[in-house]
């Protein structure tokens, strides 16, 4: 037993070894008061063949942008890069028009929040969780927010309300539950720049109606990019992009996008699920 105990802390020891050896993030510019994102030729892999190839692509302000496409054709590596989770190996990542690469990392993240498919949440109270949103912020801002993200309700029936303890990665809460405290994170944050990577992807019918009323209060007046594998949720999207084997291969609305062979089929299939 101590032998395995003495090889699995050599292993973990040389991983946080391996880490703390990895170079700091450069950039020390202030984040500028423009937020649309601009992609120009970037490309990106993860060591072998590239995911992104050559991809120019502008997010506006204020406008909401859907990325879809299928598994595996890079859309939320895209994601990664545009918040700088990764540099591109060639081309550039534009923030409010400036080089990401020259802009402080934790100012940069502050002028973007996510809400993801697999939410994570701490091992602390669902009000701690909450507040991770926003340093300092007051018991009633985080009531406030939660009261948007349509959490307020659940959470007063849990034993001790927001003060109830989360189990390690949110075990003890429901998926739909999961995703309105991490909704609710997302308003107190107030970030002007909301990526949701499939945020609906895992709850049930009557959790999935609240969280896109969650969703409607949360996007309003943002730079808004969203992750799909459905049309539904994106059929009103500003701008609709088609990401296949890591190129675009269209853009424009719905109806623009009426004839493109993957967003046709894709249309196809929610009319089916309609029926």
């Amino acid at each position: 037993l101590n032998f395995f105990l003495f090889r699995y802390f050599t292993l973990a020891g040389k991983r946080i070894l391996r880490l703390m050896e990895e170079p700091e993030m450069s950039g020390d510019g202030d984040a500028p008061d423009r937020h649309d994102i601009e992609l120009k030729n970037v490309t990106f892999g993860y060591g072998g063949e590239p995911v992104l190839r050559d991809v120019s692509l502008t997010f506006p302000q204020g406008k909401l942008t859907a990325l879809v496409g299928p598994s595996g054709c890079g859309k939320t590596t895209l994601m990664k890069v545009l918040a700088r989770f990764y540099d591109p190996q060639s081309g550039t990542v534009f923030f409010g028009g400036v080089d990401e690469r020259g802009l402080d990392p934790e100012k940069l993240m502050r002028r973007i929040s996510f809400v993801f498919q697999d939410v994570y949440l701490f091992r602390d109270t669902v009000r701690n969780n909450i507040a991770f949103g926003r340093e300092g912020a007051t018991e009633a801002e985080v009531e406030e927010a939660a009261k948007r993200a349509c959490a307020h309700d659940f959470i007063l029936r849990l034993p001790q309300g927001y003060d109830t303890m989360v189990g390690e990665g949110g075990s003890t809460l429901s998926g739909g539950e999961k995703q309105r405290i991490s909704i609710a994170r997302a308003l107190l944050m107030d970030a002007p720049v909301l990526v949701l990577d499939e945020a609906t992807a895992f709850t049930d019918p009557e959790s999935e109606a609240e969280i896109q009323d969650a969703l409607s209060e949360l996007v309003k007046g943002r730079t808004v990019v969203v992750i799909a594998h459905r049309a539904a949720p994106v059929a009103g999207a500003d701008q609709i992009v088609v990401l296949e084997r890591g190129r675009i291969t269209g853009k424009g609305t719905s109806a623009e996008l009426a004839d493109h062979p993957y967003y046709r089929a894709l249309a196809g299939t929610r009319a089916e699920g309609r029926k």
